[in-house]
């Protein structure tokens, strides 16, 4: 079944290029309307101009679709609002958002200043959160909606000089946690898209044979299926350079220690049991958590 976006608006923010131009050009080659968001500024968040978005418009209408431009500030939740307000007034309805606007303010946490710290959290996370709310009342009324967070293997895995990123890029996948949960009666789904391309973020990192088949087009592939009706809900898709992948967050069965064994000592010397993969399971609400460990404790009880 080919995957289509007829009648469906797109909100792709950050697509003035790289991955958000890939992601636009696509959902609007799919039948999608979309509203083109990029600030225009660098890769560090410096400047703006509008010239990026208007040129991803006029692709996607050489092309035959339909698009529009916007510069609205992620990070500035009444700009948002007013790109979410554009978008009801000239087509009537959003049903996909795409977060996938980033910066990077690079360095070794001891010599990162906060301010970088904060700007890059606003951006990614305030970003996704701003957009995601000011899609969300729009998408529960018409009972439809499709989310998609951009998060990375800098937050799930870490990697040097980027403490800033790579917290805000997991904290995305906290946002997509809950509100998987609260926007399921809707149907609204939401979902993680993990991925590595050769965008003009990895300038310098990677060798350009890599940067050749880290392509964008290959990360957009997946991405679309997180957008259509029959997308999933709560999964983080990894994909990159024609390689796709699901990331699980997983919790150890783990043990139970009585009252009076409660010491860091005995701890320590169970690490081995509470680290045991044996039993572990994928967990989709804090509670159960909670649940699981009550019930650990209401066994022992029960057996005295």
């Amino acid at each position: 079944m080919t995957i289509r976006y007829d009648g469906q608006v797109a909100i792709v923010t950050g697509s003035g290029n790289g991955l958000g131009r890939s992601h636009s050009l696509a959902l609007a080659a799919r039948g999608a309307k979309v509203v083109v968001n990029d600030l225009g500024g660098s890769v560090n968040g410096e400047g703006g101009s509008s010239d990026a978005a208007l040129e991803t418009v006029a692709m996607i209408e050489a092309g035959g679709g339909e698009a529009i431009a916007n510069g609205a500030n992620v990070a500035k939740m009444n700009e948002v609002e007013a790109m979410v307000a554009q978008a009801v007034e000239k087509w009537g309805r959003v049903d996909i958002l795409v977060n996938n606007a980033g910066i990077l303010r690079d360095k070794s946490f001891a010599k990162m200043e906060m301010a970088d710290f904060q700007l890059v959290v606003d951006v990614h996370l305030m970003g996704s959160a701003n957009s995601s709310k000011a899609v969300w009342a729009v998408m529960r009324e018409q009972g439809y909606g499709r989310i998609v967070m951009t998060t990375s293997s800098s937050g799930m895995y870490g990697n040097f000089g980027q403490a800033n990123y790579g917290a805000a890029k997991m904290a995305v996948v906290g946002l997509m946690n809950t509100l998987c949960i609260e926007g399921e009666k809707y149907n609204v789904k939401v979902n993680c898209l993990s991925p590595t391309a050769g965008t003009r973020m990895l300038e310098g990192l990677v060798t350009d044979e890599q940067s050749d088949i880290m392509t964008v087009e290959a990360v957009t592939a997946g991405l679309l299926t997180l957008c259509d009706e029959a997308a999933p809900n709560r999964s983080i898709l990894c994909a990159g350079a024609g390689g796709y992948a699901r990331t699980h967050i997983y919790e150890t069965d783990g043990i139970y220690l009585s009252p009076e064994q409660q010491t860091p000592e005995n701890v320590r010397a169970q690490i081995a049991a509470i680290e045991n993969p044996e039993g572990q399971e994928m967990l989709v609400g804090g509670f159960q958590q909670t649940n699981k460990f009550v019930a650990k404790a209401a066994a022992f009880l029960a057996e005295k």
